[in-house]
């Protein structure tokens, strides 16, 4: 067919007639794959056993495209150049997430991250060979701008109030539909509804749609034909109202700086035409949002058909409107002004002037709409969210405080990083104030934290290496050569920049296009030799050798995934059986299964662990508590940072009455866990229950362990409050992090029993307050009085106040001064 676009010469292309029957299956296996992985959340690695199994079967898939690929490759393979060494330089990313498995702080979530990394490779591969086909490469960008469209239309089906319809179009083939809907397509936080389509989350929707936006506009320039001008015309104005709809200020603010890289790449007449085509569609956009929100916001409250029809109306005839206008541009004007401006391109430097023009009009606009009340044209959710826009909120403040946190991290785990999921099991050890997030919202970091310095400057090195390439390439091709597959680009940027914000890489999903685009970049990009003649390896024999290796491979990640599938199956069937049945052996039965296939997975552990504890409760036997106990321990070898593990052995050392060594592991792991309150709550009270009880034994030593104890975490308490009040003033702290009433009265206990009258009252004043009717707040004005008495002062209106609600308060107050201890 037609040459290799950048580069070096490479063979013809196969006719399409003559397209082998192995390649036809491959691009149907692949087309298929991309159309499946969406509607499973995305393959969204929440980290949780319920999100587990469709990202294994998509693994278990890609092994198997893969191995079609070799099946249909594995004769001209060849390791000449340095893009065929790219295939050898993507197994490395996987190969630095099983370095990190040695030292990571969760081995079941680095597990998960290795089969992760393997399929990216595995779309890597397949794209870096597949796509050097022109037909090839034509029919899967056919078949990804198809997907996201109907990822787009299935997003105002549920925005729309069809719900239902649109679970039943997908509830043969989606995990994600329950009760006839899809799961929070259309979500509900603070800021109200918001549209998230396939992904459960807005931000992440917002970056697929500015993505998209960009390519729907790339294709209606590129497209010969009036029907494919028709059709990503058509599509501009529901990307673009999608993108409103999500509420994502992320995707707001990185929209139009993806937008001005993209122009550099492109020639003056194309600049203006893409100027042009998001103008209209952004102008016709904003004026139906608001109805369009409005229509929405009303049917997903009640749904009426006849309000359903209006929405579907006026989004479906502003974007007929849009298609004809830029099909009318596209076919009179546009060959007009590519001659005009033909001279103008051919200067050096043209393609900056509309960029730099482009950044003054998207400041103008950023200030017309956060700055001035032009933004009332909004809905008010909208128009909020707009006003909100600033670096001092909390949303920015609080990305930045992950940011340096995950630095902490690195600077614990520099070189090989501390495993894939590091963040979600080490946050809370080095967060700054009391947030919960597991994730850290910029995939550079996080991807930092899972595999250290080694595998980042791994990753960043053969990222960089394909841009610069491509660029290169890019630059030296004629118009056809570069358009061929730009759309990766497009992907590539867009999803990556916008991944500095946001976890959109958490998708498995978005990482798959990401690395599918990769290798469609360095399918096309400028290569030269390698530079060492004896790397240069062609023939049979390299062919086969490879094609060996990564099929080894493929089928151990196969059949890792395979195993994982049934474990996860196995794990969530216990759940089901354990929400209707109370038999032992029904829900221990499947739970087995999930262990035997996958050792220590935390969910299966816990759940085991705890149905163990109940058997032991009601039978004293010691068989069953043993097994419990073992069982915790060991798992806590490759989850040292799992929180519910670490409660449930404290739980089994109580229920054997052992509290010392409950209260040595509490005060053992509270560095892992510096904000959480009830944490120190349970320290402070222990610690006074347990000196208390070594006091009565007259065990000096002992109690004052855990008298210190309690105070020190105590004064840990009070630091962290000290700490939250320099917040910045936009910067919400997050989880409650203050005194308790409990903690008070027991360190203002521990105090005084040390004979420290003075640190005792200045702890209990804190918890005063003007209502004593509770019995705790009672108690602590109480001891406080008492306190004070010891140091011979008083507080006659306390007193008073304890004395209305109670007479004998008096006599209690002076038992407890007169008290030696």
């Amino acid at each position: 067919m037609s040459k290799q676009v950048y580069g070096k010469q490479a063979k013809r292309s196969i006719e399409v007639a003559k397209l082998p029957f192995l390649s036809w299956v491959l691009l149907a296996s692949l087309i298929l794959y991309l159309a499946w992985t969406p509607f499973q959340v995305a393959l969204f690695n929440g980290q949780m056993l319920s999100f587990e199994k469709p990202i294994f079967w998509a693994a278990a898939m890609a092994c198997v495209i893969l191995l079609i690929w070799i099946a249909n490759y594995y004769k001209s393979i060849q390791l000449e150049d340095q893009r065929d060494w790219m295939a050898i330089w993507v197994l490395l990313l996987p190969i630095t997430f099983v370095l990190a498995l040695f030292g990571a702080a969760s081995h079941s979530m680095a597990m998960n991250m290795v089969i992760i990394q393997c399929t990216y490779a595995i779309m890597f591969i397949i794209g870096l060979f597949l796509l050097r086909d022109k037909f090839a490469n034509k029919v899967i960008q056919m078949a990804i701008m198809a997907i996201s469209y109907i990822i787009i239309g299935f997003g105002f089906l549920n925005w729309f109030g069809q719900g239902t319809f649109a679970g039943k179009l997908v509830t043969w083939f989606s995990s994600a539909v329950l009760d006839g809907k899809y799961t929070d397509a259309v979500m509900t936080d603070s800021n109200g509804l918001r549209l998230t389509s396939v992904f459960q989350y807005a931000n992440t929707y917002a970056a697929f749609l500015m993505a998209f936006l960009f390519a729907a506009v790339f294709f209606l320039i590129r497209s010969k034909t009036w029907y494919g001008q028709a059709i990503h015309g058509f599509m501009l104005v529901p990307i673009i109202v999608s993108i409103l709809l999500t509420l994502s200020r992320g995707g707001l603010v990185m929209l139009p700086i993806v937008f001005v890289l993209l122009l550099l790449f492109l020639k003056p007449a194309k600049q203006i035409l893409w100027v042009v085509y998001i103008g209209i569609a952004g102008v016709a956009s904003l004026l139906i949002s608001k109805s369009v929100t409005d229509l929405g916001l009303q049917l997903n409250t009640t749904y009426e058909g006849g309000v359903a029809a209006k929405a579907w109306g006026t989004l479906l005839a502003t974007s007929v409107v849009v298609a004809l206008l830029t099909w009318g541009i596209q076919r009179l004007f546009t060959p007009l002004l590519e001659r005009g401006l033909q001279s103008w391109s051919d200067r050096k430097s043209s393609n900056l002037w509309i960029p730099v023009g482009s950044v003054i009009i998207v400041g103008a606009l950023a200030f017309l709409f956060i700055g001035t009340g032009a933004r009332n044209i909004l809905p008010d959710n909208m128009s909020t969210r707009l006003d909100n826009i600033n670096f001092q909120q909390h949303s920015v403040l609080e990305r930045l405080t992950f940011y340096k946190d995950a630095i902490k991290v690195v600077e614990d785990y520099p070189v090989l990083g501390a495993g894939g999921g590091a963040w979600g099991a080490l946050y809370e050890k080095y967060q700054n104030n009391p947030y919960t997030s597991r994730q850290a919202h910029n995939f550079f970091l996080q991807y930092l934290v899972e595999v250290g310095i080694l595998g980042f400057v791994v990753f960043m090195s053969f990222l960089i290496f394909i841009f610069y390439k491509y660029i290169r390439g890019y630059m030296k091709e004629n118009e056809e050569g570069r358009e061929s597959h730009f759309l990766y680009l497009i992907l590539v940027m867009s999803i990556l920049l916008h991944s500095i914000l946001d976890f959109n890489m958490s998708y498995m999903f978005i990482g798959i296009l990401v690395y599918l685009g990769l290798g469609g970049m360095a399918s096309v990009m400028e290569s030269k030799p390698i530079r060492f003649p004896q790397l240069r390896l062609r023939g049979s024999g390299v062919s086969i050798l490879y094609s060996l290796v990564v099929g080894i491979c493929a089928v151990i990640v196969l059949f890792t995934s395979f195993r994982y599938v049934q474990a996860s199956s196995a794990g969530m069937e216990a759940r089901i059986i354990a929400q209707t049945s109370t038999s032992f052996e029904e829900i221990k039965a499947p739970l087995d299964k999930d262990l035997n296939l996958r050792k220590n997975h935390p969910d299966s552990v816990l759940l085991l662990v705890n149905l163990y504890q109940q058997v032991y409760s009601q039978e004293q036997n010691e068989d069953f508590y043993n097994a419990a106990y073992s069982m915790i321990v060991d798992a806590l070898k490759d989850e040292s940072y799992n929180k519910s593990m670490i409660n449930q052995l404290i739980t089994l050392h109580q229920l054997k009455g052992e509290q010392e060594q409950a209260f040595d592991l509490l005060v053992t792991h509270s560095e892992n866990f510096n904000w959480d309150i009830e944490w120190y709550e349970r320290i402070i009270s222990q610690g006074y229950e347990l000196g208390i009880d070594a006091q009565s034994k007259q065990d000096v030593a002992s109690r004052d362990k855990y008298f210190n104890a309690g105070i020190e975490a105590f004064n840990k308490v009070q630091a962290g409050l000290v700490h939250l009040a320099t917040l910045p003033e936009g910067q919400m702290a997050g989880r409650p992090f203050a005194n308790t009433p409990a903690m008070i009265l027991n360190t203002g206990k521990i105090h005084f029993l040390l004979n420290q009258p003075l640190l005792a009252s200045e702890a209990l004043k804190i918890g005063l307050v003007e209502d004593l009717s509770d019995p705790t707040n009672r108690e602590i004005a109480r001891w406080y009085v008492a306190a004070l008495m010891k140091q011979e002062l008083n507080d006659p209106a306390v007193l008073d106040r304890l004395i209305q609600i109670d007479p004998t308060e008096k006599e209690q107050i002076d038992s407890i001064v007169e008290t030696t201890f």
